[in-house]
């Protein structure tokens, strides 16, 4: 296998600028995929080609049915696989990079201006330097889940049309050419029920994987609806009027009659209705 320390160093600054679920889907790619695809899948295929016979002696009938079987490596396979679902997350990284550098720039020349105007706060990082999933970087952050999440389908469909069935079979009736005509050539494959473990772990971290970009998707949606409806509570206690403080003993004073509020009088006010009082009288 090659060496994936570059790689795994690039996902590994993703980390700082992505959700909780989107840490947890970085440490399946790495714990589940790259680890255990360099680490003991090249043990497992690593005879596949070397083990792989068949009873026939005629030159290129082995070459021709290990083809037919094998179309391509299932290691290589998957590397191409894991390749193709990483690229949009390093797609989303040096957005991200891009913007982080693009604030602390402006920034630095807010701090050299001699005007005295205020600062602009960044608006896509915080003090700590860590990104906000906002605006821009907020499409870019679906857009590389909605891919991911189409390249693990295509990928695992892929798998499918290419290498049928999940199972490995102990040996199968190859009848290519140059394989004779009639009767065929029975060829054997290594270590079949081993393979066919793999074949299926492989599948279903896939799947966790799909789940996980789901989960991350809805948790975003979640999240932005919730600020947008916090704005929007916002907006309306800035705008509506401003009221007094309620007293109780009035409402329930009020509720006496006919629900209109009383409104407590001075001792003015009780002189003047006083005199009123006394002209109606005369």
């Amino acid at each position: 296998m090659g060496d994936w320390s570059y790689l795994s160093s690039l996902l590994d600054k993703v980390q700082s600028h992505s959700t909780v679920v989107g840490k947890i889907w970085m440490s399946v790619l790495f714990l589940f995929r790259i680890f255990v695809l360099g680490a003991a899948a090249d043990k497992v295929w690593g005879d596949e080609v070397s083990e792989f016979s068949c009873d026939s002696k005629e030159p290129g009938c082995e070459n021709a049915c290990y083809n037919w079987m094998f179309p391509i490596s299932y290691i290589h396979y998957w590397v191409l696989q894991i390749t193709f679902v990483s690229t949009p997350t390093l797609f989303y990284l040096g957005h991200a990079v891009h913007i982080i550098h693009k604030e602390k720039r402006m920034m630095e020349q807010q701090r050299d201006r001699t005007d005295g105007s205020p600062m602009k706060k960044p608006k896509y990082t915080d003090d700590r330097g860590k990104v906000k999933i906002k605006g821009i970087l907020f499409c870019t952050y679906m857009t590389q889940l909605v891919f991911k999440i189409f390249l693990e389908v295509g990928f695992s469909v892929g798998q499918f049309y290419i290498f049928g069935s999940v199972f490995m079979v102990q040996y199968f009736h190859c009848t290519l050419s140059p394989c004779a005509h009639y009767s065929g050539a029975q060829c054997y494959i290594s270590r079949p029920r081993e393979k066919t473990i793999f074949i299926i772990f492989m599948l279903v971290v896939s799947g966790v994987s799909v789940l996980l970009n789901i989960i991350e998707m809805i948790y975003l949606l979640c999240n932005r609806s919730r600020a947008i409806r916090k704005q929007r509570l916002a907006q309306q206690y800035v705008l509506s009027p401003k009221q007094g403080p309620a007293n109780p003993q009035w409402k329930a004073t009020g509720n006496q009659y006919g629900g209109f509020p009383l409104i407590p009088l001075t001792a003015q006010g009780l002189v003047e209705m006083d005199s009123i009082s006394k002209e109606k009288d005369s």
